[in-house]
């Protein structure tokens, strides 16, 4: 059974930092593509990062310098390290597997106050 299990996520104030973690299980987590995705009220999913298997990384432009995506295979997991957060950043993080299947987490919420 594949698992997608996200953390880290929470109430911080604007100019803040979150680490959002997304543990991987049921998969050969080396071999995938893995993401971070958010939706914010009355708003489509957006890709936010993503890291390939080999480690190359993409990062939407309006988190380019203040977010960063990073894998760990040894621990099949994924993290999301989230620095100078605004208001707008308020959303559900997900976490998304991608190679021969695609699958998602649950999401977790991240509200940032002004």
């Amino acid at each position: 059974q594949v698992q997608l299990v996200e953390s880290g996520g929470g109430l911080v104030q604007a100019g803040g930092s979150l680490r959002l973690s997304c543990a991987a299980s049921g998969i050969i987590f080396s071999t995938y593509t893995m993401g971070w995705y958010r939706q914010a009220p009355g708003k489509q999913r957006e890709l936010v990062a993503s890291i390939t298997s080999g480690g190359s990384t993409n990062h939407a432009d309006s988190v380019k310098g203040r977010f960063t995506i990073s894998r760990d295979n040894a621990k099949n997991t994924v993290y999301l390290q989230m620095n100078s957060l605004k208001p707008e950043d308020t959303a559900v993080y997900y976490c998304r597997a991608v190679w021969s299947r695609d699958y998602w987490g649950q999401g977790t919420q991240v509200t940032v106050s002004s």
